[in-house]
């Protein structure tokens, strides 16, 4: 099942942890260019993929943009001479606010943009990505529901159809303090590994999901998304207030 008739060659800019995790997973289905300054251009044994320049990548049906949110207009800038009409662009930073804003701006008139966010990275992916959570966010043009389609039927993601908005206040929450609390406890490292209970070894397990998280995504979650702020605000307050409840008995 294709993204939509035309589809037919996906190009990568940029090839970390996360973009070998996409190649990985859209190569048995599409032609895939990838680049990357960290690789030399040629053939990629490991996917069997080609490895070009940005020019390369924005000759592909649909473009995919994993790279740090730090330098996506620079990216874009990069790829937008060689864009042709009717290319499908799309976006996998963890907020989505200002990275739509930026693609709008940026990108001509005459392209599609679809903002996503997979909720999952190579290390809660260990097992495969089956069931695993893909938020879309429709911007310009209509193939925001082919590649929806295309992710649930034939990736088997759970796909969740939102607004930049909506994203960003959710994952304020959901990323947010999450990554915030894993910063806390890797800080308080070497932490207990013999008496434990299952509630502690599970929020080990959910602190290890991330600890190897680049020092770029979690600045984007923490500043980039602009509900984050209100939201550590509330985290530390109530977390004061217990500590002073607890010191005042």
């Amino acid at each position: 099942m294709a993204v939509s008739k035309d589809v037919k060659s996906i190009g990568i800019l940029g090839f970390g942890a996360f973009g070998r995790l996409v190649a990985e997973y859209l190569h048995p289905h599409f032609q895939i260019t990838v680049s990357d300054p960290q690789i030399s251009p040629g053939q990629h044994q490991e996917y069997d993929i080609q490895v070009g320049s940005p020019e390369d990548v924005a000759k592909a049906d649909l473009v995919i943009l994993a790279v740090p949110i730090e330098v996506l207009a620079l990216s874009i800038q990069e790829i937008r001479p060689h864009l042709r009409p009717g290319t499908i662009v799309a976006d996998v930073t963890s907020v989505k606010v200002e990275p739509v804003k930026v693609m709008k701006e940026l990108l001509p008139a005459d392209v599609e943009i679809v903002g996503t966010h997979p909720l999952f990275g190579p290390q809660s992916s260990f097992d495969g990505i089956s069931d695993r959570k893909i938020a879309i966010c429709p911007v310009w043009g209509k193939s925001a529901r082919r590649i929806a389609a295309f992710l649930r039927h034939v990736l088997k993601l759970k796909v969740y159809i939102t607004s930049p908005e909506e994203h960003d206040k959710e994952a304020a929450v959901v990323q947010g303090i999450t990554h915030l609390i894993a910063k806390v406890l890797v800080r308080m490292e070497p932490l207990p590994t013999r008496l434990t209970t299952l509630s502690f070894d599970r929020m080990i397990h959910a602190t290890d999901m991330v600890r190897d998280d680049s020092e770029s995504v979690f600045l984007a979650i923490e500043r980039e998304n602009p509900y984050s702020a209100e939201m550590r605000q509330r985290f530390f307050k109530i977390a004061e207030q217990l500590r002073s409840e607890l010191e005042t008995g």
